[in-house]
């Protein structure tokens, strides 16, 4: 993908069959992909899927899948049949996990894995018994997932420098937790502007919120291709 708004992934999180509809016809044609999550998965399923992958340039299933290697490999076939451009899988799955999703894809979605959620830091990971910095968790994660042949990872915009060097194209790092200048932060806490996103080393920046709850989702769709069109 090149710069500007391919560089987007619009996430569809919603509830609403209609609502999907209609960010799935304005965001499609216009950023580089349209990522479907857990909430709209769940609700509406593989229709849910195909009405993002009929207005997307690519379809991102961000399902994160974690389980024993045989099930996350028939899940894998399963989101290829769907038409999944890419898919998430749970770099903690491990890498014979992460082996055998990679083989399930078989020319099909770039399994990327995802490392931190954002909502994570360091006194939720010690509370869950993985004490240590963030960021050395990710680049451990990363570099094992890229070894099992995962073909991307998912990160937070602040591991992105670190990560990046020990992982440089064409693996691709996707980036959620992109709050444009002025947003709210939500329940993101290691987040960082698109821009700054751009300029550590994203190649896929996932924005949700912030365009598709916007009060002017047309003028915030601007403002974010001004922003990304300073970036480095």
């Amino acid at each position: 993908m090149s710069g500007g708004l391919d560089r987007v992934a619009v996430a569809l999180d919603t509830s609403d069959r209609a609502e999907l509809a209609a960010w799935a016809e304005r965001f499609g044609p216009r950023v580089g992909a349209l990522k479907v999550g857990l909430e709209a998965f769940v609700r509406f399923g593989p229709a849910g899927v195909a009405e993002a992958r009929r207005h997307a340039r690519a379809l991102f299933l961000d399902l994160k899948l974690h389980d024993i290697p045989n099930t996350v490999a028939g899940a894998v076939a399963a989101a290829r049949d769907l038409g999944a451009d890419l898919l998430t899988v749970h770099a903690g799955g491990g890498p014979a996990m992460i082996e055998a999703a990679a083989r399930a894809a078989a020319g099909g979605p770039t399994i990327l894995a995802v490392t931190l959620l954002t909502h994570l830091d360091e006194r939720e990971l010690d509370r869950l018994g993985l004490p240590g910095p963030p960021a050395e968790r990710v680049l451990d994660w990363v570099r094992l997932a890229r070894a099992a042949g995962a073909g991307g990872a998912v990160c937070s915009p602040r591991e992105l420098p670190a990560v990046r060097g020990a992982a440089p194209p064409p693996f691709q790092l996707v980036t959620p937790g992109i709050r444009p200048a002025g947003s709210a932060a939500d329940d993101q806490r290691r987040s960082a502007s698109a821009a700054e996103a751009l300029d550590a080393g994203a190649d896929l920046l996932v924005i949700g919120r912030p365009l598709t709850r916007a009060a002017d989702p047309e003028a915030a769709l601007a403002a974010l291709a001004r922003e990304l069109g300073g970036a480095s």
